[in-house]
């Protein structure tokens, strides 16, 4: 998959976004709702209103990035509040990427201490 580079700021828009919109929408959010630069280098990600869409935009230094996924079965896992922002590691953009609930990911062992 091409992506965002890795140590990346991720700033993830609370709430249900209009997925019609392209790249000057989503830009025009990051600056209103958001309240950031959408040429910072910092990657935004928004949801849709059935959940099964995100779409992340980010500048890459030549120009705007638009990246869509639709999940086929599931939901991406989203904060509850209408407004705000959260920000996100890459890992945990990884994991939102892959239906995984990002916020409390569960560890499938526990790893071994070898002295």
């Amino acid at each position: 998959m091409i992506g965002p580079p890795g140590g990346v700021r991720v700033y993830l828009a609370a709430g249900v976004t209009d997925m019609r919109k392209g790249f000057d929408g989503l830009a025009a959010l990051v600056q209103q709702r958001l309240r950031q630069d959408p040429f910072g280098g910092a990657v935004y990600a928004f949801r849709g209103k059935r959940g099964d869409l995100v779409k992340l935009l980010w500048w890459d230094g030549q120009g705007l990035v638009l990246h869509a996924k639709r999940l086929e079965r599931g939901r991406f896992t989203w904060p509850a509040t209408a407004d705000g922002v959260a920000v996100l590691t890459p890992a945990q953009l990884s994991m939102l990427l892959e239906g995984v609930d990002w916020r409390h990911p569960i560890r499938s062992s526990q790893p071994t201490l070898a002295w």
